[in-house]
């Protein structure tokens, strides 16, 4: 059971680590209609994404952003569960650009092949409405989650 285990979390990691290298090696093709929108988030901002989360993402994602049970274990269908965005998963390993192409395009958009349950929401939510989304799910972070994931934003910025 554990070596099951250990190969679905390597599965994993490798999945990321590919998202990661593809993302810095192509980060300069992405249009521009794929940059997060830069506003700062609002009590207003992130109150409108909580609400958001829990009409469009909780029923997956869970209503307190717990993920789906055994979520780094493959479904029947040779897909992933849908992860935790606490503190517990890998959302804060990304960089916002990232969380926003994947939530608007899907998760293909940045590992091109890679089927996914998750839709993509360019044809549901409003560019300004993902961002209030993942505004408000970095809100519940603490505070190491939130200032590692800001390091990553900002290097994913510069380039590097």
């Amino acid at each position: 059971m554990s070596r099951l285990y250990l190969l679905s979390a390597v599965g994993t990691a490798v999945a990321f680590v590919a998202v990661a290298a593809w993302a810095q090696t192509s980060s300069g093709d992405a249009p521009a209609a794929l940059a997060a929108p830069k506003a700062p988030a609002s009590v207003t901002t992130i109150a409108q994404g909580e609400d958001l989360y829990a009409a469009n993402c909780a029923s997956c994602h869970g209503a307190k952003l717990e993920g789906q049970p055994d979520w780094r274990r493959r479904l029947e269908n040779g897909r992933m569960p849908a992860p935790p965005h606490d503190e517990s998963g890998h959302t804060w390993h990304h960089a916002d650009s990232d969380l926003f192409t994947i939530t608007k395009l899907g998760l293909s958009a940045v590992v091109p092949g890679y089927e996914s349950d998750m839709p993509a929401f360019d044809d549901i939510l409003s560019d300004t409405e993902i961002t209030a989304v993942i505004d408000y799910i970095k809100s519940t972070w603490p505070d190491r989650q939130r200032g590692f994931q800001a390091e990553v934003t900002a290097s994913d910025e510069q380039g590097s």
